[in-house]
């Protein structure tokens, strides 16, 4: 009878990949964090990669000096409970959503 279920074991194997040495100690700690060594974590990044057949780069979001500000000055007044500086143009729920079923 034929056995649709095989074990295989994967094969481990060796890279050598040249970094800055500081970007290695960063990674070995937040790795090291989540209770992982290091060539995990490269293993799944890779794995991934070919999984996705593509390679994903993304810029974070940063929000400039005034923005930043801006949101920071929101949160505390939110935590403090300034409910006056969250008033807008619509007085309740309903007139919100009849402006936007405006549109």
């Amino acid at each position: 009878m034929y056995n649709r279920y095989i074990m295989t074991t994967a094969t481990k194997t060796m890279i050598n990949v040249k970094i800055d040495s500081k970007l290695k100690r960063k990674a070995q700690k937040m790795a090291k964090s989540f209770g992982l060594p290091l060539s995990t974590v490269v293993s799944r990044k890779l794995e991934e990669f070919v999984d996705a057949g593509q390679l994903v780069f993304e810029k974070p979001l940063v929000p400039n000096a005034k923005t930043a500000k801006l949101i920071d000055d929101t949160l505390r007044d939110y935590k403090e409970g300034k409910m006056e500086n969250f008033s807008g143009p619509f007085n309740n729920v309903d007139d919100a959503i009849a402006h936007l079923e405006s549109l």
